[in-house]
This record gives structure tokens, C-alpha cells and sequence, in this order.
């Protein structure tokens, strides 16, 4: 005599049914995983069937229009820096080399943080364009760059206080340029298309 409530051969306990299967039926097949699933045991690589090429590019009218708009926050910090330390404040600055012998504090800094905004986006368009992982690259160049910027007075003057302050505009024109550079490429990096074989 059999117990009722004990489950028959080929049955499954209603408490431990995976699934929802059927007694005596059989278990739904495992679906699928997809082939990008970030979960998945052995992940297909983004190259197998990608409509893209690996290697990246940039819109470049986009991206130099967010450049010369850097390069003019960069030289408008430099402009006001000398304008607060030694208009107002009587503060001395050391100045960085007068590329055009314009002999005024102001118009050196404005130009000099200009062209190193150029330079750094120009750089990062390189980047971009033939390195795996461009922001970090650019991130580390800007990083030392601006140490040594900020470092650099002090080899020029002896008074510690002017050499902080100069040091300290030099760094806030770094951090600007590198923030800003970094939210215009995010915004104008673009994946190539993949090349077709005839």
C-alpha cells in the first residue's frame, strides 16, 4: 500500500519542482546564453560578427571645436590669475617663458595656457587614434605634466611663497585643460565601421 501523499515513481515533489515541470514530464531545455553576456562562462569576443572595427576614431570638427573652447578657458585662468595676485594683491608671479616677447605677466600666461591646451588635445587625438586606451594614457601624461608644472617655479625664484601661488595657478590651469579635454573626447569618440572584404 502506497502513501499518498509520498511521491510515485517518475513524480516530483510539489515543493521541489525546478521549473515548474509537469510530473512526468521533462525539464525545459537551459536557454541559450547570449554571446556578449557579461556572465557567461567563456564570453564571445566583441571582434567575432562586430559591425565595428576594434580601433577607434573621432569627430574631429566636434572635437576641436571643444578644444579651442578649452584653450580659451585655459587662457582666460591665466589671465585672471595675474589680474587677482598682482593687480590686486600686489602679489609677484614667475611667469612662464614669453614664447612671443610680449613683456606683459598677463598676455604670457593667457598665450602659454592656450598653447598647452592645444598641445594636450593634440595629443589626445593621437591617442586616441592609435592607442588601446586613450583617457588613460592622456590621464597619465596630464598627470605628470602637471606635477611638473606645479613644481617648476620653485627651480625658478627663490621666495616660497610666489613659487606656491605660481605653482598653484599652473595646477589649476592642468586640472582645467584635463577635465575639460577628458568630457570633449567622451563625447566625440566613435567606433569605426568594420572594413568589408569584397
Amino acid at each position: 500500500m502506497s502513501d499518498p501523499n509520498y511521491p510515485q515513481r517518475g513524480q516530483v515533489p510539489p515543493g521541489n519542482n525546478p521549473g515548474n515541470v509537469p510530473p512526468g514530464g521533462q525539464p525545459p531545455a537551459v536557454p541559450p546564453r547570449r554571446a556578449n553576456d557579461p556572465n557567461g562562462d567563456f564570453p564571445v569576443s566583441p571582434d567575432a560578427g562586430s559591425p565595428y572595427d576594434p580601433r577607434l576614431s573621432v569627430e574631429a570638427g566636434r572635437f576641436w571645436a571643444g578644444a579651442a573652447a578649452t584653450a580659451l578657458v585655459a587662457a582666460l585662468i591665466g589671465l585672471i590669475a595675474v589680474i587677482i595676485f598682482e593687480r590686486i594683491f600686489s602679489v609677484g608671479l614667475v611667469p612662464p617663458p614669453d614664447l612671443f616677447s610680449t613683456g606683459s605677466d598677463q598676455a604670457t600666461y593667457a598665450i602659454d595656457a592656450a598653447i598647452l591646451a592645444i598641445l594636450a588635445a593634440g595629443l589626445l587625438h593621437v591617442l586616441i587614434l592609435s592607442t588601446p586606451r586613450p583617457r588613460a594614457f592622456f590621464g597619465w601624461i596630464m598627470a605628470l605634466v602637471i606635477i611638473v608644472l606645479a613644481v617648476l617655479p620653485f627651480a625658478w625664484t627663490s621666495d616660497t611663497v610666489v613659487a606656491a601661488l605660481s605653482g598653484l595657478v599652473n595646477l589649476l590651469i592642468g586640472v582645467a585643460i584635463w577635465s575639460l579635454l577628458a568630457g570633449v573626447a567622451g563625447r566625440t569618440i566613435i567606433r569605426r565601421p568594420a572594413r568589408t572584404t569584397p
